[in-house]
């Protein structure tokens, strides 16, 4: 089977399909013109029937519509083709009469009107004409109709539910139960089936016309037929209309059978269910579900066999046969369900044996987790829309743009033991964030600077602790004329994670996260990766990458920052030392992510001497270097830096620290507590084109 399988792909690989398929287009365009003669028009009827019989047995072992999706397509083949033939084998029948030799239509009429057409009796064509027409009647009315009417229903709905279902997926996504190449795949199915049902839609129509088409052949062939042949071949009209209905007749049947199962087939298609089975296994599978049925169909037979009249010697002996299947899907019952208890016995003690051993393994924490109350549950509703699993996707999607960082699956749980409305953030399983939604609700909140009082309930933003108002639909337009950034409950949550992400970057970044960026690295540049694997460990790039993400500054350019590790590998491998250089290598990319627009930064500075307190104090420990300062010159320092960054947010310009390549890890670490957000630069930070401008002077008293 398998050789026969290998010679059909190897006879029609590649071009010579396409040509196979164009030369038997063309063909059948030239059938309509050309007169065929009766012997090769007999093996282009037998082939349509081959060829309607395997469209209806690929139908039928098919598991999912989408295994068949040339079906519209050969819909449109198979009718112009039945057509072209209909037309030769009508110019034959009307110039021949009863001289056709034609051994297909032949049979088919003998074998419906009667022995042989010269033979033929009244009563032989009346019964021939009568199962024609029912014929018709059966494929137009009923299979063709619901065919046609079940391909409309399924591409109007399989388009109506395309959002949802590409919902769905982005959700199975955002959640992490599938990887991006299945929801990709996923994604593609479902586009594939909606171009199928559309396609559907569309061919079903071809059938329906080709019924209505060939109805209308047959009725002007016996019309042509009996002119024809009273007139030119001078028969009489019982010789003409026995010559040429009988042949009308066996052409019709021709013609139509192959179309009724091509109907048939079109109807088996559009009407399968996504089980992912053949129909003949569906069927047997759904028939032996329930014993019960056939008992009751055995016990209905044997009544019916006991009323007199009724053919008991079939009856009773078809009860006896359903009642067989019932007797033996009732024992496979059992037995299956005796399984299934003695299954359940022994997990059971298999349990009990292992209740004193204690956990085998333990789950491992989230590495990002988005805990709900059930208040906000229709924030992830599917069908609510779940607007907040597609604001998460995009997270992700920009965090790794920003900051190069893939952030792993955040998992989205409810959680019972917070309030209805609440929240909670929490990386590794410890909680970072923790905020309130009112649903129905809009946050209004105050960017800065006096505003018009709206009615509302008085709140604070979660992610950024600016003073804010939950605000009612009502009042949403009236608060953005009034200059407040008006936010629904999806985005408040979104850009509290989004600061999360940000704020704890390099506690996401783990040892698994460090190697899937070394490996996509690793594809354009093998030598890079190979020079920094013999200087580095794993844990020794994660401290710096680590270092990097902890002042926000973005790891994407990989090939510079292993490139520099590369250059001071050799002469050390101090952790805070290589982030000054790698730092110092990403200069450009930092300071055009804090310039204004004509590459300005505006900079407060340190005093000379207080720059030189804090580098004096310098302190190595494991983590890094800190500037041990006494408590009192601390506080003091932190005050006179705090007043800065205030008067330089006043001015509107983003707080900047320049200072030396020495002080500046030591200025970061000693302010990172109470001033997370202040920037600090070094000289060699400052890239050329780059402009700076002085705001300030970080003094305060008693210094010496």
């Amino acid at each position: 089977m398998s050789d026969l399988s290998g010679v059909f792909r190897t006879a029609f690989a590649g071009n010579r399909t396409d040509a196979f398929v164009a030369a038997g287009v063309v063909a059948v365009i030239l059938a309509l013109l050309i007169p065929l003669p009766t012997f090769l028009l007999d093996v282009l009827l037998s082939v349509n029937l081959l060829l309607s019989i395997l469209i209806l047995l690929v139908v039928i072992y098919s598991r999912r519509v989408l295994d068949f999706t040339l079906f519209p397509t050969l819909l449109l083949v198979t009718t112009v083709f039945g057509l072209a033939l209909n037309i030769s084998t009508t110019r034959l029948i009307l110039s021949k009469g009863a001289l056709f030799d034609g051994q297909i239509i032949r049979a088919f009429a003998t074998f419906v009107v009667g022995a042989g057409t010269d033979k033929v009796t009244a009563v032989n064509l009346v019964i021939g004409l009568v199962i024609f027409i029912i014929l018709i009647a059966v494929q137009f009315l009923v299979i063709t109709k619901g065919a046609t009417r079940v391909a409309e229903v399924a591409a109007r709905f399989t388009l109506d539910g395309l959002p949802a279902k590409q919902m769905t997926i982005d959700n199975s996504f955002s959640s992490g139960s599938i990887t991006e190449e299945e929801a990709l795949r996923r994604k593609s199915e479902l586009q594939q089936e909606v171009d199928f049902f559309g396609a559907m839609d569309g061919a079903s129509k071809f059938v329906q016309g080709n019924v209505q088409i060939g109805l209308l052949i047959t009725f002007v062939n016996a019309i042509a037929g009996l002119i024809v042949g009273m007139t030119f071949h001078g028969e009489s009209f019982n010789t003409a209309i026995i010559t040429y209905t009988s042949l009308t007749i066996g052409d019709g049947l021709v013609s139509q059978l192959p179309s009724l199962m091509i109907s048939f087939a079109t109807g088996l298609l559009v009407t399968r269910s996504s089980s992912g089975q053949s129909i003949g296994t569906d069927a047997l599978r759904q028939f032996t579900a329930q014993a019960r049925i056939y008992w009751i169909a055995a016990g209905f037979l044997v009544v019916l066999g006991l009323i007199p009249g009724f053919p008991w010697y079939i009856l009773l002996p078809l009860a006896g046969l359903v009642g067989f299947v019932a007797y033996s899907l009732s024992r496979n019952d059992q037995q299956k369900t005796a399984q299934a208890a003695q299954a359940a016995s022994g997990k059971a003690a298999e349990s009990k044996a292992d209740a004193n051993k204690g956990p085998v393994s333990v789950a491992p924490l989230d590495p990002l987790s988005l805990e709900l109350g059930y208040g906000l549950i229709p924030l992830v509703d599917k069908e609510q829309g779940a607007e907040l699993l597609e604001r998460v996707t995009r997270i992700r999607s920009e965090t790794a743009l920003e900051l190069g960082l893939v952030v792993p699956r955040i998992r989205i749980i409810d959680n019972m033991r917070l309030e209805p409305s609440e929240y909670s953030l929490k990386i590794k399983g410890m909680e970072v964030g923790k905020g309130s939604i009112r649903m129905g609700h809009y946050m209004a909140i105050n960017p800065g600077g006096e505003r018009e009082e709206i009615p509302g309930e008085a709140t604070k933003d979660p992610a950024f602790g600016l003073p804010a108002l939950w605000i009612t639909d009502e009042n949403r337009d009236k608060a953005e004329r009034a200059g407040y950034t008006v936010v629904d409950s999806p985005s408040i949550i979104a850009t509290h994670l989004t600061e999360v992400i940000k704020k704890h970057s390099g506690e996401i970044l783990g040892r698994q996260e460090v190697q899937s960026l070394i490996e996509s690295v690793k594809q354009d540049y093998p030598a890079v990766v190979d020079e920094v694997n013999k200087l580095f460990s794993l844990g020794e790039l994660q401290k710096v990458l680590q270092g990097l993400l902890l002042e926000q500054v973005s790891i994407r350019n990989m090939v510079v920052i292993l490139e520099t590790l590369g250059d001071y590998g050799g002469m050390t491998k101090d952790a805070a030392f290589l982030i000054e250089k790698v730092r110092q290598a990403l200069s450009r990319q930092i300071c055009l992510q804090y310039a204004d627009e004509t590459k300005t930064l505006h900079v407060l500075t340190l005093d000379p001497g207080l720059e030189q307190k804090i580098i004096e104090a310098r302190h190595d420990q494991v983590t890094g270097p800190v500037a041990a300062l006494e408590p009192e010159l601390m506080r003091k320092w932190i005050n006179a830096v705090s007043n800065s960054f205030r008067s330089v947010q006043n001015l509107g310009f983003y707080p900047l620290i320049l200072a030396s390549e020495a002080a500046r890890p030591l200025i970061k670490n000693s302010t990172l507590r109470d001033l997370p957000d202040l920037v600090v630069l070094s000289v060699p930070e400052i890239a050329s084109g780059v402009q700076v401008e002085s705001v300030g002077i970080v003094r305060f008293e008693g210094m010496d």
